[in-house]
């Protein structure tokens, strides 16, 4: 296994553990729609790399990593569910997601590994970003929906 993928899993399980913590304090204030929606906007800016020629995708990769992105985006989207409490919206806390989110890693890792004997590991890196970025965008819009359908029931009177 070359050092590119050993640092690039250590800094997918510093991450996983910074998603973690940023999750359980999450659960202790009101979510807002900015807090929902900017996260992809952020990581958008990781596609940049695809400007530099090694990091660019076939077609097939294209697919591969969006569909197992958005796959994977369905265990974040059942594990994530908002609650109004104390006249706020919150995200309520799930023992499942951090299971998920350390599953997921593994996934991630077991497959990095198995797949840097195939794949460069430039073209890794871009797949594994599209990979995240497909199971993000749909995990968040859902996320969105729903905290808009509890926005309008806490502002139009009625009770959750």
């Amino acid at each position: 296994m070359s050092h590119a993928v050993i640092a690039s899993s250590v800094g997918a399980a510093l991450m996983a553990v910074a998603v973690m913590f940023v999750r359980l304090k999450a659960a202790k204030r009101p979510a807002s729609a900015r807090k929902i929606i900017l996260p992809p906007f952020f990581m958008s800016t990781g596609a940049l790399m695809y400007l530099y020629p090694p990091f660019r995708l076939t077609g097939m990769e294209i697919l591969e990593a969006v569909v197992v992105g958005m796959f994977f985006s369905i265990f974040l989207i059942k594990t994530s569910t908002f609650e109004i409490k104390d006249n706020g919206i919150y995200l309520k806390r799930s023992k499942a997601f951090v299971f998920i989110l350390i599953g997921l890693l593994i996934i991630r890792i077991v497959l990095k590994t198995i797949l840097s004997s195939e794949i460069d590991v430039t073209q890794l890196s871009g797949m594994f970003f599209l990979l995240a970025f497909s199971m993000i965008v749909p995990w968040r819009v859902a996320m969105y929906r729903n905290y808009q359908k509890l926005y309008r029931e806490l502002h139009s009177g009625r009770k959750a």
